[in-house]
C-alpha cells in the first residue's frame, strides 16, 4: 500500500512538472507570437507616419524583441522560433532604414542655407511660381496685369532693402516677364490691360536703373572702406 501511494505521489509530481513545463512553453510561444505580430504590423506603416512616432515604436519594439529572445530558452523548437524572429526583425530593420533616410532628408532641409534668390522670386511673383526653370507659361492674358502689379509694387516697396545681387535678379526677372508679355499680346491681351502695363513699366524702368546703379556704387564704396 505504501509502495502504491509512493508511486502515485511520484506520478502526481511528474505531472505537475510536465504541466508547469507546458505552461512555460505555451507562454513562450505567445511571447514570440506577440513579437512577430507587432514587428510584421510595422510593415504596413508608412515611413512618414512612423517617423512622427518613432521613439514610441522603437521603445515598444525593443521590449517585445528582448522578451521574444528570452522566451527561446523555454521552447523545444528553438530554431523554428529563431527563424520567425529573424524574419520579423528584417522587416523592422527595413522600416527603420526608411525612417532614418527620411529623417536625414528633413534634417538636411532644415539646416540648409536659405535660398535668398528663391525667396526674392516668391515675393515678386508668389510662392513657388518661378523656379530655376524660369517657366513663365502660367502668365496669360487674364493674369499678366496682376503679375506686373505685384512685381513692380513689391520692388518699389522694398527698394531700400535690396542688394546689388537682388537688383540683378530683379532685372533678369523683369526682362523675362517682358518677353512673356510679347507672347501674351498675340493671345488676345486687352487694350486696357496693355495700357496699364505700359504705365507701370514707364515708372518702373528708371527706378530699376537708378536703384541698381546705386546698389552697385554702394557696394564698391563699402569694398574700398
Amino acid at each position: 500500500m505504501k509502495s502504491t501511494n509512493l508511486l502515485l505521489g511520484v506520478a502526481v509530481i511528474a505531472l505537475g512538472f510536465t504541466s508547469c513545463k507546458d505552461e512555460k512553453e505555451e507562454q513562450a510561444e505567445k511571447t514570440v507570437d506577440m513579437y512577430v505580430v507587432y514587428a510584421d504590423s510595422l510593415g504596413n506603416v508608412a515611413p512618414a507616419d512612423a517617423g512622427e512616432n518613432w521613439q514610441g515604436i522603437e521603445a515598444t519594439y525593443q521590449v517585445k524583441s528582448e522578451a521574444a529572445e528570452a522566451a527561446l530558452a523555454d521552447l523545444k523548437d528553438k530554431e523554428k522560433a529563431q527563424l520567425r524572429i529573424d524574419a520579423s526583425r528584417a522587416k523592422y530593420e527595413e522600416l527603420k532604414a526608411k525612417v532614418d533616410a527620411e529623417m536625414a532628408v528633413k534634417q538636411a532641409a532644415a539646416t540648409a542655407p536659405v535660398n535668398s534668390k528663391q525667396q526674392l522670386r516668391d515675393a515678386l511673383f508668389g510662392q513657388g511660381k518661378i523656379g530655376d526653370d524660369m517657366d513663365f507659361s502660367w502668365v496669360n492674358k487674364d493674369n499678366i496685369l496682376s503679375v506686373y502689379r505685384q512685381f513692380i509694387h513689391t520692388s518699389e516697396n522694398n527698394k531700400d532693402k535690396y542688394s546689388r545681387e537682388d537688383w540683378d535678379e530683379i532685372k533678369l526677372m523683369y526682362e523675362a516677364l517682358d518677353s512673356r508679355k510679347n507672347t501674351v499680346e498675340k493671345e488676345g491681351l486687352s487694350s486696357s490691360d496693355n495700357r496699364e502695363i505700359a504705365g507701370l513699366k514707364f515708372k518702373f524702368a528708371p527706378m530699376l536703373k537708378v536703384n541698381r546703379m546705386g546698389a552697385k556704387a554702394g557696394e564698391m564704396k563699402r569694398a574700398k572702406e
